[in-house]
């Protein structure tokens, strides 16, 4: 009986340190990232985005390209305006300017799954290697949230307060979306 009750506090401790560290964002030289995430796909749609903050806590670094086994293809993109049209295109690199904090969010930049070989499914999951010019590579894992959402609740901004959210702007130089 002891034994059982070793093995579980230490099954809860474990259990703990990851979702510290999942609140924390993952660390990757300078940068720390956060949430990343999708949404279901609705119905059998070919293609699909996913998202993620970063927080750069060092020197300038850019977000160079993605992969996931996910889809047939994925690219950096953006929603530009032409002719009064909102458009999607393929963005190229993205700044991650010093001491700064750049989201991927719907309705901006984020990153394109195109040719999905499997819709993707409400609480499932999928790996995403991030690459960096600087910092390297890094695969994090996506969960996938319901058709429509607007993402996760950012823990980044829950730690920082509201003075430090002022002052961090996205890539775009607007305040980072408002989440749920």
């Amino acid at each position: 009986m002891r034994s059982v009750n070793v093995v579980l506090a230490a099954l809860v401790l474990a259990l703990t340190a990851v979702a510290a560290s999942a609140a924390e964002g993952i660390k990757l030289g300078e940068l720390v990232i956060y949430d990343a995430w999708a949404r279901a796909s609705a119905g059998p749609a070919p293609n699909g985005a996913a998202y993620v903050s970063i927080h750069n806590h060092g020197p300038a670094d850019r977000l160079l390209g993605v992969s996931t086994p996910a889809a047939a293809r994925s690219e950096l993109h953006a929603h530009i305006m032409d002719g009064g049209v909102v458009k999607m295109r393929p963005s190229g690199p993205i700044d991650v300017p010093p001491e700064a904090r750049v989201t991927l969010g719907p309705g901006g930049k984020h990153v394109m799954l195109m040719g999905l070989k499997a819709p993707l499914k409400e609480g499932g999951t999928f790996p995403l290697t991030l690459r960096f010019e600087k910092a390297g590579e890094i695969t994090l894992t996506v969960s996938v949230l319901k058709v429509g959402d607007m993402g996760p609740s950012d823990p980044h901004q829950r730690h920082q307060g509201s003075h430090e959210h002022q002052q961090h702007h996205d890539h775009m130089g607007q305040p980072p979306q408002q989440r749920r």
